[in-house]
């Protein structure tokens, strides 16, 4: 048992290490769930279940891959099967349930424009897409690793890459506001 006057079960070092590393993964499981949910609140529910399932299905990783990836593909696949199980129905608000100035005018300074800009134009890309962008230029992963999470080749991951840039670009393009530019 714990120390005493604490009621904290005794785990096993693995067992306490791998939680630990959940743990760390914790802001980019939030990051990529946001950015393929779309919905704070739906985001966080898949975070809290694709934590559940990586401690469920602890004995089925295996070590010498980045765990980040693993979960990754879990809450990846729970979204799916989400949006299966709901029939592709969004999440809808109602005016009774904002908050507090969340109505309000967002401010005009040119990087809250550009920022809602790129958003919109994420939010119109196709999912496959979508998912392509957010894990490799949000959370800075191979391709490799993303072709692993999404179950397609690596030249797959590098042509949806390239055609959800193109897609961005000329979305950006037309809305009047160069907010990209090409880095070599």
């Amino acid at each position: 048992m714990g120390p005493p006057g604490r009621n904290i079960p005794d785990m096993a070092p693995d067992h306490r290490t791998f939680s630990n590393q959940l743990i760390i993964e914790l802001p980019y499981l939030r990051r990529f769930a946001r950015s393929i949910a779309g919905d704070a609140a739906l985001a966080d529910d898949l975070v809290q279940d694709t934590l559940a399932r990586a401690l469920d299905k602890r004995h089925l990783y295996d070590e010498t891959r980045p765990l980040r990836a693993w979960l990754f593909a879990i809450l990846r696949n729970l979204f799916i099967n989400g949006i299966r199980k709901r029939q592709q129905f969004q999440v809808v608000k109602t005016v009774d349930d904002l908050v507090d100035g969340e109505d309000a005018i967002a401010p005009d300074q040119e990087q809250g424009i550009s920022l809602r800009l790129i958003s919109d134009a994420l939010e119109r890309l196709p999912p496959q897409h979508r998912e392509v962008i957010a894990l490799v230029s949000l959370e800075e992963m191979s391709y490799r690793d993303v072709a692993e999470i999404l179950g397609v080749p690596m030249g797959t991951v590098m042509s949806r890459l390239s055609r959800a840039r193109e897609q961005l670009r000329a979305m950006l393009e037309v809305s009047g506001t160069p907010v990209l530019r090409r880095v070599k």
